[in-house]
Formats: structure tokens, C-alpha cells, sequence
């Protein structure tokens, strides 16, 4: 499952089992308790009410006993009394309480004398709830705080393991590539973009180090190139300059050939620059038809002269006719026959080096 669906899907899951474990804890452990039931509570309060009216009816008229027991009766049940005259225009006795100023609840109840005469009124100011209600509203965000606490380490558990940790280890990898070195990919089976990102980094790995080896063959191959006209230039410049009495003819082919060596190394470095600047792609191999005889008896004439500056012996032959072609790249062929003709000068190690070189058709191939 993929960051963007799971990630939503946690969250949403952690809402809604905050919700519902909420939910159920109040119907459970709050709805159940007495001083929620709103209806009993002011019936209860009522009558209440009325039996402390009987009471200072039962007292009335010692105003001194019923103060006392007004006194009593609102520090026991926490509420604020005041009596006050029939028509309200005068507080005779007041013992108040403070309260907090939501969820007030006022009451008036008639006092009667002995006569059953209505005397005074009876003030009743209390909460509607009491205690209990603020209590239970105190358990019950305790209990969320609680468990929204569980959620959050149980969540930051969760994203440490499958998404911080993993980016941690990533960053140590990318830290430690080194293009020049062994390298031992590592795997995640996952299907999410973390894991798209670990294989994404390996591919990336291998590609750099597949470049790395590619360059390093690279090279080697172009030194390897380079070394085969600079020995047969080397060889010529110290024939011209030990054996004085050449003849001038002589003298003009190890010249031309010099000079054909030299443009050879020309090219061979532009291919290598054009290969650098084309940020190591590699050119598109142009392909040509060449005729057969002439580019077998040119590059057996260039050779022949080659190695007999050398000392060395070169018989050719070749079957093709002029309507002999090949399609090829005829600068790519002649850097073949090069490092061919430079391995057997450079390993051959015999003082009566005889190189044979045939041409003919067989089939599609020559």
C-alpha cells in the first residue's frame, strides 16, 4: 500500500477509535451514574427543598434556630440559602456560597407559618450537576488525554520503524558510495514509495558503477590504441636516425608513414574528447560500403612497409574481385587491423618474424 493511502488511513483509524472508545467510556462509565440523570436529580432537589422549608416552618418563630440551621444545611449540601420576606423586598437571613457562574440552578420555595400562612421565600441557588459533573468531566478528559498519548507513541513507533529508519539507513548508503569499491545492494520488500525509492538507489548504483567500468575499459582501450602508432613511430624515427645512407625513396615512405601514424593518433584523441563531451555516449557507428581489393591491398601495402622498417616479413594474398563490397566502418576496421599488427611486433619476440595475411569470401562473410 502506498505512503499517500496508508498514511491517511492511519490517522483516520486513530480518530476513530479515539471517538469510539470515547464514546463508550461515557455511556459506560458516566451516563450510568446518578448525578447525570438530569430529571431525578431536580426531583430529589424538590423535595429537598420542601423538607427544609417544613424544617424553619417547624422552628419559625426563633429566627436564631433557623439561621443556624441554614448555616448547616448549606456548608453539609454546598448550596447558597437566602430568606427573604413575602414579597421579596427584604433579605432576612442570607448564607451564600461561591459558585461557579455556568450551570446555575435557582430555586424558589414558599415558607409557611404555623397558621399555613405563606410567610417568606426560601432562595435556593446551587450547580445543576454538583461536584460530580466537574469530576466526571475531569475523568473523562483524563481518559482521552491518555489514550491520545498511547496513539501518538504507538504512531511515532510506526514512523520510526517504517519511514524514519529506513531514511536513515538510505542516507548512511548514499554516504558510503563509492564507485571505485565492491558494492553490496540493499533490499526492501516493500511495495510502498520507500521501497520504489531503495530500488530506484540501487539501480542508480549500478548504473554509476557500470559507468565507472566503462570509462576505466575506456581508457584502457584508447592507451591501448595510442601505444600501437607510437611504436611504429618510435621504430621509424630510430631507423631514420641510425641509418643515415637511406635512400630517398626510402626516406619519403617512412616519412608518409610517420605521418599517417601521427594523424591516427589525431583521431584516436578526438574520438576519445568527442566521447567525454558526449557525456560518455558513445558515437554512432556510420557504416559504408568499401571495395574489397582496395582496402585489403591498402592496408597490406601500409603493413608490409610497416614491418620491413622492422625487419620483419609480410606476404599477403587475397580471392576478392572488384565487385567484392563491405559495408563497414572503414576508420573502426583499420584500428582492428592496428592492435592486430601491433600485438604481433609487440609479443611476436623473434628476430625472423614472418606475418601471413589472407583475404577471401566465404559465403556472406570475408
Amino acid at each position: 500500500m502506498k505512503l499517500k493511502i496508508k498514511l491517511p488511513f492511519i490517522f483516520l483509524l486513530m480518530l476513530v477509535l479515539i471517538s469510539v472508545s470515547s464514546v463508550l467510556y461515557i455511556k459506560n462509565f458516566v451516563m450510568h451514574q446518578e448525578p447525570l440523570n438530569g430529571y431525578k436529580i431536580k426531583d430529589n432537589y424538590a423535595a429537598g427543598y420542601i423538607k427544609i422549608a417544613e424544617d424553619i416552618t417547624r422552628l419559625y418563630p426563633d429566627m436564631n434556630e433557623i439561621g443556624d440551621y441554614l448555616k448547616l444545611i448549606s456548608e453539609n449540601q454546598d448550596i447558597s440559602l437566602k430568606l427573604y420576606n413575602y414579597d421579596l423586598s427584604e433579605e432576612i437571613l442570607s448564607y451564600p456560597k461561591a459558585y461557579y457562574k455556568f450551570g446555575l440552578s435557582k430555586y424558589y420555595v414558599p415558607v409557611k407559618t404555623n397558621d399555613s400562612k405563606a410567610a417568606f421565600f426560601l432562595e435556593v441557588l446551587r450547580h445543576t450537576y454538583g461536584k460530580e459533573l466537574i469530576w466526571q468531566i475531569y475523568e473523562v478528559s483524563i481518559f482521552m488525554l491518555i489514550q491520545m498519548g498511547l496513539l501518538f507513541v504507538i504512531l511515532t513507533v510506526y514512523l520510526h520503524y517504517n519511514i524514519t529508519k529506513p531514511m536513515q539507513l538510505l542516507n548512511l548508503r548514499l554516504e558510503s558510495v563509492n564507485v571505485g569499491r565492491s558494492h553490496s545492494s540493499r533490499y526492501l520488500k516493500r511495495k510502498d514509495e520507500i521501497g520504489e525509492l531503495y530500488n530506484h538507489f540501487n539501480g542508480m548504483e549500478e548504473r554509476l558503477h557500470q559507468a565507472n567500468r566503462e570509462q576505466i575499459d575506456m581508457i584502457a582501450a584508447i592507451a591501448h590504441d595510442l601505444k600501437t602508432p607510437l611504436t611504429t613511430i618510435n621504430g621509424f624515427v630510430e631507423l631514420l636516425a641510425i641509418q643515415k645512407d637511406l635512400a630517398e625513396k626510402e626516406k619519403q615512405e617512412y616519412y608518409a608513414l610517420i605521418l599517417k601514424k601521427s594523424r591516427h593518433i589525431t583521431d584516436l584523441i578526438n574520438d576519445f574528447s568527442r566521447f567525454t563531451r558526449d557525456e560518455l555516449e558513445l558515437e554512432i557507428i556510420e557504416m559504408k560500403p568499401v571495395e574489397a581489393v582496395k582496402l585489403f591491398e591498402n592496408i597490406a601495402a601500409e603493413y608490409e612497409t610497416e614491418l620491413s622498417g622492422l625487419d620483419y616479413e609480410l606476404e599477403w594474398k587475397h580471392s576478392f574481385n572488384l565487385n567484392h563490397r563491405f559495408t563497414i566502418n572503414e576508420h573502426m576496421i583499420r584500428r582492428v587491423f592496428g592492435n592486430l599488427f601491433g600485438n604481433i611486433v609487440r609479443y611476436g619476440e623473434r628476430k625472423d618474424l614472418k606475418v601471413y595475411m589472407n583475404g577471401s569470401v566465404s559465403g556472406h562473410y570475408a
